[in-house]
Formats: structure tokens, sequence, C-alpha cells
């Protein structure tokens, strides 16, 4: 009896080392894993993009509000790699963190969840003034909030370089022209504005933001420049903002019949982003205080350009004529004898090669789409989601809320 109860103890104690054996050896292979992940770590370490050194005295410190969106992050890119500190305020209504998020945690970078409708209290010495929605789903999908962050947002940004005496540039649009009985349009046309439109909220918000600088100027002695920005297109433009060039590219990508609003004959210029940076510094660093067209004078047919677009990208689906769009500008091309005289500026991008480079960044981010698809991921490419007409009366049955 006792022989049987030694060597139950003796099994039991060798089960136990056995088991701790194990235990062990489970341990051993969980700290080989983090050490590996601890190493990868390392090896990821963030790289900033290569900026200018400058003295602490030399350097700017620079405001951009939406600096998040499709301008501001190209223009942030611009002055950060100029050695200067930036400050980008946005509230991310059409921009997103991922066309800055190369800059998070830079010294230099400092990036504020800011609506401009309420004051911002900061010492900068130059702000540039975008936040605005700028194409037309985005602005008329809000009206009073685009009235809203154009007069009160300005008024305080305004405000604001009054009192730290900071020269402020507003960025204006082509859109105070409205639908022009000039052409080209000079920076002394008046315009031709339809005051209670579609577009009313977007393009009187603007004239009124223009004035109010101008007030500050003559009342403040505030310095201000104002840039009358045309149709620019490029990468970081969000894939479903509603303007031509991302529709064109999009559906063409997708192999899609290519939409037009009205017969195509509406004309528009057409300038690259990295064209519109160049002339937005060159502007705030002139003594010229009026308004300047900012656009490539070259001009196209709508449906010019869907063809170009279409062949580029190489399917051969059809062009298929909507209705015409209420307001919508018949002409459109600026007069840049200004900006070439004062600030010595031009484009220097073709039509064809920009093309081809927004091409490029609209195809890589489809492809993005759909892996993080595949894996179960949710993109953060676009900052609106349509559903299609299946999917809207499916959640209208589940009751839900949908929040853009």
């Amino acid at each position: 009896m006792n022989f049987c109860i030694y060597l139950i103890v003796f099994a039991f104690i060798q089960l136990e080392t056995i088991k701790s054996e194990e235990t062990i050896q489970d341990l051993k292979t969980k700290i080989d894993e983090l050490k590996s992940k601890l190493e990868e770590l390392e090896k990821s370490h963030k790289v900033y993009p290569k900026v200018k050194f400058f003295p602490l005295n030399d350097q700017k410190r620079i405001l951009i509000t939406g600096g998040a969106g499709f301008v501001g992050s190209h223009l942030v890119d611009r002055l950060m790699r100029e050695g200067h500190r930036v400050t980008v305020a946005d509230n991310f209504f059409t921009g997103t963190k991922s066309n800055i998020e190369h800059w998070i945690g830079h010294p230099n970078f400092e990036l504020i969840n800011h609506d401009i409708v309420n004051p911002l209290y900061i010492e900068v010495d130059e702000i540039y003034h975008l936040a605005s929605p700028a194409s037309p789903p985005h602005y008329m999908y809000n009206p009073i909030k685009t009235i809203k962050t154009n007069t009160i947002g300005t008024i305080n940004m305004l405000g604001l370089a009054r009192r730290v005496k900071a020269r402020l540039l507003f960025t204006s649009t082509s859109e105070v022209y409205g639908d022009p009985e000039v052409h080209p349009q000079p920076e002394t046309y008046w315009g031709n504005v339809n005051p209670i439109g579609p577009r009313a909220c977007y393009d009187e918000s603007k004239r009124v933001a223009e004035a109010m600088c101008y007030a500050y100027a003559k009342q403040e002695r505030v310095q201000v420049r104002i840039a009358r920005i045309f149709n620019t297109y490029g990468p970081r433009m969000n894939l479903n903002d509603g303007r031509v060039v991302s529709n064109f590219i999009l559906q063409s990508l997708r192999n899609e019949n290519i939409t037009l609003y009205g017969d195509g004959s509406q004309t528009r210029s057409f300038q690259y982003i990295d064209d519109l940076v160049n002339g937005l510094v060159s502007l705030m660093n002139s003594n010229y205080t009026k308004p300047v067209n900012l656009g490539n004078p070259d001009e196209y047919t709508v449906h010019q350009l869907a063809t170009i677009i279409r062949d580029m990208i190489g399917n051969r689906n059809e062009i298929i004529m909507k209705e015409k769009m209420e307001d919508d500008p018949q002409r459109r091309k600026p007069d840049i004898t200004i900006a070439k005289e004062h600030l010595n500026w031009e484009p220097k991008v073709t039509l064809t090669d920009g093309i081809q480079r927004t091409v490029e960044y609209f195809r890589r981010e489809l492809n993005k789409n759909k892996n993080n698809q595949h894996n179960g991921e949710t993109s953060n490419m676009h900052n609106f989601y349509y559903l299609s007409a299946n999917e809207e009366v499916e959640v209208k049955n589940k009751n839900y809320k949908i929040e853009l």
C-alpha cells in the first residue's frame, strides 16, 4: 500500500516537473516574440521629411486654418520644409489627419482640433486662412455652417491678426465672379452672382469675407492679402468631393460611364496644386494688397477634360449627359496679369502631367480602400460616405442614424 502511494506521489512530482518545464518554455517563446516586436518598433521609428534649419529667431510662426484639407496640407508641406513653425487648426469637416500625419510629432508642427467659428488665442506671425468647405456637395451640405465659417470664422482670424500684429492671407475663390459676363475674368470685375441660389452660401460669404478683410485693413491697419483661387486639382483631393476632375477620374478607374451635367460645353481652367501653393506663398511674401487671381489660364471644355481623363486611363465607356446644375457658370478663365507682374508667378505644370499624377494618387487610394475592406478595416480616405439606394433603404428600415 505504501509502495503504491510512493509511486503515485512520484508520478505526480514528475508530471508537475514536466508542466513546469513546458511553462518555462512557453514563457521563453513569449519573451522572444516580445523581443522581436520591440526590435521591429525600433526599426520603424518615425522619420520625418527633411526640413531646412533656421535659428529660432528667424523661424516664422505660421497658422494655417483648414490645414488638414487638400490645399492646406500641401501648404503645410511647403512651409514645414522651409523650416518654419506651423500650427494647423482644423475641425476635420472635409480635412483628414492622413493628409498631415507625416508631420505629427515633429517639434516644429502642432495640430489643433478647432472650429474657427470659435475664437482662437495663439501667438503667430502669419495666418493662412483657408478654412471652408470648397466643393459644391460639401458647402451645400450645410449652407448655414458654410456661411458661419466664412463670416464669423474670418472675423475671428482678423481679430487674431489684429491682436498679435500678424499678416493674414485669405483664400477667396473664383466663385465671387459667379456666372461671368466678362471673359477672361480680371480682378476688377465685380461679378454676376445669384445671391439666393444654391451656391450663394459659398459665393456670397466669400464676397463678404473679402469686404471684412479690407475693412480691418483700413480701420485696424491689419495687413491682408486676398487670393482668388480658380479650379485646383491634385493628390489628396477627397475622392468623393463632387468636382469634375475627381468625378471623372473615379468613374474612369471604376470602368463606369462618365457623367456630365449639361452638354459639356461649359469651360474651366485647371491648375495643379503645386502651382497654387507657390502662388499663395509668393502672395503672402509680397507687398501687393489687392485681390489676386491664382489659376491656370489654359481653358478646356468639361467634355474635353472628360475625354482626356478617359483616354489617359484607357477605358472606352460612354460620356453621358445629365441635366445642368443650377447656377453652374458657363465659362471660367482667370486673367493672371497681376500675378505675373507683381508676384512673378504663373502656372508651370501642364494639364496632362498634373492629371497623370492625380490619377496615380487616386489609383493608390482605391487599392488601399480595397485592401482595408478585405482586412475588415475601416478606410479613413473619405470624409463623406455615400450609400447606394439599397443601402439607404436598409438603413432606414433599421432606424440607423447617418452621421457625416
